[in-house]
């Protein structure tokens, strides 16, 4: 997966096309991430347990990997994410358009 945890987003397909989030949670083994303020969903609870009062929340819903795109902080457009092998031998994300640095180290 070329995603992580707080990278900024762009959902590039389905109901919420075009809306920008920061990655809250990977799901790696369904290939899903959660970006937040988009896809909401309604979820009506039970009182007991975690929850005391019940009632209708929302929450964020999980979305496919490939309706996301990661945002470069240089071109500011959704883009491809490419590997480099720096000098000291470490492996960082490149931007696929500007070659800038994505990790943030």
């Amino acid at each position: 997966m070329r995603l992580k945890k707080n990278d900024k987003v762009m959902v590039i397909a389905g109901k919420e096309k075009g809306k920008v989030g920061k990655i809250l949670k990977l799901i790696p083994e369904k290939d899903r991430v959660i970006v937040e303020k988009v896809n909401y969903i309604k979820r009506h609870t039970r009182p007991g347990g975690k929850y005391s009062k019940g009632g209708i929340l929302e929450k964020e819903a999980p979305l496919h990997v490939s309706n996301v795109m990661l945002i470069c902080g240089k071109c500011t457009d959704p883009v491809r994410v490419g590997y480099r092998r720096q000098e000291d031998g470490s492996k960082v994300r490149v931007c696929k358009k500007c070659g800038e640095i994505l990790d943030n180290k």
